[in-house]
């Protein structure tokens, strides 16, 4: 759920050489069962794309210390017919967030901030009118800060600008506070555009150096770079948007403004490697990978389903780790199983993708998870006109439409199942609910393996 923006068979073999993680991949026999597997992954793929008018995907897949499927499909570049592959560089959006996270912990772990600390101790001139703004809840998205991404035209229509540090901070931190730190939850890039400032602050780095030098360089990731809009990368995607019917180019945008909340570019390799050091505690440890898995808490004792830039559910009982990321051209998606030792990256350069649904059918298929169908009822267009209207998360209202008969939710028509319930006919695991009082639709409530949104009914 989580966006910035609105707008060959292998195997893995890896050691720890004075500091540095070092992945190398060996060809693996692949056994009848498998080759099935990566046929299916493939099937499941290419009508993904198809029915999205996706342009470039590129898939990886790793499990229990094998690389099963690293691949890319499709277009990077659709113009100059350069194929996807599993080395292509694309956007990540708010994959960023886990990136951020970890930067901040690492300076924790180094003695030079801690989660507790406000956030006017390294930002004294920032107007908190009052407010204790702690680290972590800066980490949770549970700060009461406005989202610049939500500010309408008041940020939109500077995204293309390279504004500056100061005028970024000073065109969200003049918003009032959504509320007080701690009392609810709202998924926030000012937040993540601010621990970034601190990560500058304490390390005396850019946070572009500072990843470098302390996650990437150490990894051995050559393929994750903070994405600024001039310097030449190789293998760098472009990315694309379908406009009635039609695929066309993304919107311009300066990556100088999503900064650490939304501006890396990797690749499936690389973020395959992030994943692995992540989880077996090359980078950080235990107990700071802990808490970037450990779901916060508000002030009202409601667990969250977010912990330090990686949300936190499940697929069929199995517990799930993972993030989303969408920004102009790009959709994207990283989830890890820890009980299966499962990594799944879903790169697309096409903002009609929706990874997240393509993801979670290839973890199924991997783990042997049979597919659960949608059975559809038929409802009259009286029944359905009551569900539509605007609904407002907290963090930017959206509309249902009834269209032709049917309700839509972003441009994806919504099944009826009965009792008020509906799948949209892209994903069959995100259910959505809409609360009623009386005859009257108060509320709509969208869930999809263990992360739930609830989105009161608005004028």
């Amino acid at each position: 759920m989580a966006l910035f923006w609105k707008r060959e068979a292998t195997g893995l073999v890896s050691m720890s050489l004075a500091g540095v993680l070092l992945i190398t991949f060996v060809p693996l026999a692949v056994p009848e069962d498998r080759s099935a597997l990566l046929e299916q992954i493939d099937a499941i793929v290419e009508e993904t794309m198809a029915r999205d008018q996706i342009v470039g995907t590129s898939v990886g897949v790793h499990r229990q210390g094998e690389v099963l499927l690293a691949k890319g499909y499709g277009y990077a570049d659709l113009e100059n017919q350069v194929r996807a592959t599993e080395h292509t560089v694309f956007r990540i959006g708010s994959i960023t967030k886990q990136f951020t996270a970890a930067a901040i912990l690492i300076l924790e772990e180094r003695d030079r901030l801690r989660l507790s600390d406000p956030l006017t101790e390294f930002l004294p001139d920032y107007e908190t009118t009052g407010h204790h703004i702690s680290v972590e809840r800066l980490l949770n998205h549970t700060s009461g800060i406005k989202g610049y991404t939500e500010m309408g035209e008041k940020f939109w229509g500077k995204s293309r600008l390279d504004l500056s540090h100061e005028e970024m901070v000073e065109l969200f931190s003049a918003e009032p506070f959504q509320f007080a730190p701690g009392e609810e939850y709202s998924y926030n890039n000012s937040a993540y555009y601010l621990l970034g400032l601190i990560i500058e602050k304490v390390s005396g780095k850019s946070y572009a150096d500072f990843l470098q030098e302390n996650l990437w360089t150490p990894l051995g990731m050559r393929e994750s770079h903070y994405l600024y809009n001039d310097p030449i990368v190789p293998n760098r995607a472009e990315g694309y948007e379908v406009q009635d019917g039609e695929v066309v180019n993304d919107a311009p945008l300066s990556m100088r403004l999503p900064f650490s909340a939304g501006s890396l570019g990797s690749s499936v390799m690389d973020l395959i490697t992030w994943q692995h050091a992540l989880s077996n505690e090359r980078l950080l440890s235990g107990e700071s990978y802990s808490k970037m898995t450990t779901p916060g808490t508000l002030t009202s004792g409601k667990k969250l389903d977010y912990g330090f830039g990686l949300s936190v559910g499940e697929l069929s009982g199995r517990r799930k780790i993972s993030h989303g990321g969408g920004i102009n051209g790009f959709r994207t998606q990283l989830a890890y199983y820890p009980e299966d030792a499962l990594t799944v990256v879903v790169l697309c350069n096409t903002g009609a993708a929706q990874p997240s649904p393509l993801e979670s059918r290839i973890a199924r298929a991997v783990l042997g998870i049979p597919e659960t169908p949608v059975e559809e009822v038929t409802l009259g267009e009286d029944e359905l006109r009551k569900y539509a209207g605007n609904y407002n998360p907290a963090r930017a209202p959206f509309e249902v439409r009834l269209v032709d008969g049917a309700l839509t939710l972003f441009g994806s028509r919504l099944r009826p199942v009965g009792n008020h319930l509906f799948f949209p006919v892209s994903d069959d695991y995100q259910k959505i609910t809409f609360e009623l009082s009386g005859d009257q639709v108060v509320a709509l409530r969208m869930e999809r393996e263990g992360q739930t949104m609830e989105a009161p009914r608005v004028p």
